[in-house]
């Protein structure tokens, strides 16, 4: 499955009002994987930028005079971006704006974000997820322990690979264990006897059971053999692991 992460940043909060994108940042992931290609753009927006604006992602419209406009980069925005399922927070914000910028180019009938790509909001899910609790870019990077250490301004590039990372720590976390391999290179997750295969480079804490923990562990089984007649199932599969002692009781956070 192919998504694209994407963010924008704008002059103004009012694309009705002639808010133009200033800066487009997409990250390509398959199969949950980052692949490594992204599209990034600044863009010359044609007029002043509101001074909320400004304070929020420092871009003035000094530094953007030089870039080029949005109908010059449309062709090689689209062309990344199609077909795929594209993973917005607040998609409606950002694809107002698209949609804006695609209307200003005419054509009968406009094109629109939704004839070309699903969209996935993440705010709708983090809403679903964590009713009545802060679902914002920040919030989520402290609740799942991603990185936002950067983000000092907001950045449509750094803010669609951040946003990658909470993704896939809010769909399932271990596709990000993976992050930057290439598919191929990840094919085949699981080795003998069903372990996980750790990727080159990443080194995994593991935490053993203490002495106390595994004596409370072994007390707990007798009771349940004791209680069941014998039929406790992990003292059996225990009898059967080819892996004997404490360290069959490691634990891998992932």
């Amino acid at each position: 499955m192919r998504q694209i992460v994407l963010d924008t940043e704008t002059t103004g909060l009012e694309p009705e009002l002639g808010h133009r994108i200033i800066e487009i940042g997409c990250v390509e992931l398959v199969n949950r994987r980052a692949t490594g290609r992204h599209f990034h753009r600044y863009l010359n927006p044609e007029r002043d930028i509101d001074e909320g604006a400004l304070a929020v992602h420092g871009l003035s419209r000094a530094q953007l005079a030089q870039e080029p406009v949005f109908a010059q980069v449309t062709d090689e925005l689209l062309a990344f971006i199609a077909g795929a399922e594209l993973v917005i927070h607040n998609a409606a914000f950002d694809v107002a704006f698209l949609d804006a910028e695609l209307a200003r180019m005419g054509g009968e009938p406009p094109r629109t974000v939704a004839s070309m790509c699903r969209v996935l909001d993440t705010l709708a899910l983090a809403r679903s997820m964590h009713p009545g609790q802060r679902n914002s870019l920040d919030a989520l990077c402290k609740r799942y322990g991603v990185d936002n250490s950067r983000r000092e301004l907001h950045g449509a590039l750094l803010d669609a690979r951040i946003l990658a990372d909470v993704f896939l720590a809010m769909t399932g976390g271990q596709g990000a264990l993976a992050l930057g391999e290439e598919p191929a290179a990840a094919a085949g997750s699981t080795g003998a006897g069903g372990r996980v295969r750790v990727p080159a480079g990443l080194h995994l804490t593991v935490v053993a059971a203490s002495a106390q923990e595994l004596t409370a562990h072994e007390e707990m089984l007798a009771l349940i053999e004791r209680s069941s007649g014998g039929r406790c199932v992990w003292r059996h599969a225990d009898s059967q692991s080819c892996e004997p002692g404490p360290a069959a009781h490691t634990a891998v956070p992932v």
